[in-house]
């Protein structure tokens, strides 16, 4: 068995939504996992509209010992971004909640709302009461010269309502009318990562990610040369991680937070093509994928080595994928 995965990282970088909550309640076993943790967590979110003390107060409603220092947001990351280039007191338009403007104002930037002002640069993020005022003037200071930085580009939020337009839809509107593309801080882009492992003392490679989502948060800790986790409480599965792209492949597999502290057994490759995982085996041969032996205490020994082996399988330009992602989601279903 390889060592727990809390033993091989000096620090955590962990998403929110997914992994530790989903909607108003905490996700199973993460407010307990993670209060235990014995390394450094920061919890990165590419929601740029709430402030890290109203993202620390609703992680304590919930239970975790977090403050406002543990809460690395896009608009921190944005306004970083500008802080490299413009010096303090300069003018920058701020579009977005109220994590936007504070963002600036921690940076020392004198925050405005009118292109008239002069800017330098604009910090585009989230917030739900967005106007085309607002977008307008963006485009206005833009199409000026100003330098354009984007929270996060996802283009749909989800609400209690229903689908929403996210920052991604409001961003490809200034766009539009500008010609021009902003420089996107926030998942699955690099900078957001990169700046909560600063916060946390430690290099790339010896933070875990940690994420519901391979189009975001394993895609992100991946360009910023992270190892991360994928755990199976939000919003992706076994049979979409067998068909995520190489950038988009967690390093781990876990049911949930409990298996930080747990030994985590490493698959291997064979010499003969197959995938080894604790006592378990996978190999693809034809049109077949076969798993042989138990699948370890939590379940998922077999899983894992059959989503290396369709990996592997893939990416010698096999196929059949859709067939083999749902039998490597059902596997872990199994145990």
């Amino acid at each position: 068995m390889g060592a727990p995965l809390l033993e091989r990282y000096r620090g955590l970088v962990c998403d929110l939504d997914g992994v530790v909550y989903r909607g108003p309640e905490a996700v199973p076993y993460a407010v307990q996992s993670l209060n235990a943790c014995s390394r450094p967590v920061v919890y990165a979110t590419n929601n740029a509209s709430r402030p890290p003390a109203e993202v620390a107060a609703h992680l304590r409603q919930l239970g975790l010992s977090a403050g406002p220092e543990a809460v690395v947001n896009s608009s921190m990351a944005g306004a970083a971004q500008i802080a490299a280039r413009y010096p303090a007191g300069s003018p920058v338009l701020a579009v977005g909640g109220a994590g936007v403007a504070e963002a600036l104002r921690d940076n020392g930037f004198r925050v405005v709302t009118d292109a008239a002002d002069g800017v330098v640069a604009v910090l585009q993020g989230y917030g739900p009461d967005v106007r085309a005022r607002d977008l307008a003037e963006a485009a206005y200071a833009i199409e000026r010269g100003a330098a354009w930085i984007a929270t996060n580009d996802d283009l749909t939020l989800p609400t209690e309502r229903g689908i929403a337009p996210g920052n991604g839809t409001l961003v490809a509107a200034v766009a539009t009318a500008t010609g021009r593309q902003p420089v996107v801080v926030g998942k699955p882009h690099a900078p957001l990562y990169l700046m909560s492992v600063r916060v946390l003392g430690v290099a790339p490679a010896d933070a875990l990610g940690i994420g519901d989502r391979l189009e975001t948060d394993v895609e992100g800790a991946t360009a910023a040369g992270m190892d991360c986790l994928l755990v199976l409480s939000g919003v992706h599965n076994l049979a979409d991680a067998a068909l995520a792209a190489p950038a988009r492949r967690p390093r781990y597999v876990l049911r949930d937070l409990r298996g930080l502290a747990e030994e985590y057994p490493d698959p291997v490759d064979l010499p003969d093509g197959a995938v080894a995982c604790g006592a378990s085996v996978a190999r693809i041969s034809g049109d077949a994928l076969a798993v042989t032996g138990r699948s370890g205490e939590d379940g998922l020994d077999a899983a894992r080595a059959a989503l290396q082996a369709v990996w592997r399988f893939a990416d010698a330009g096999g196929e059949r994928l859709d067939e083999f992602a749902a039998q490597v989601r059902r596997l872990g279903e199994l145990g």
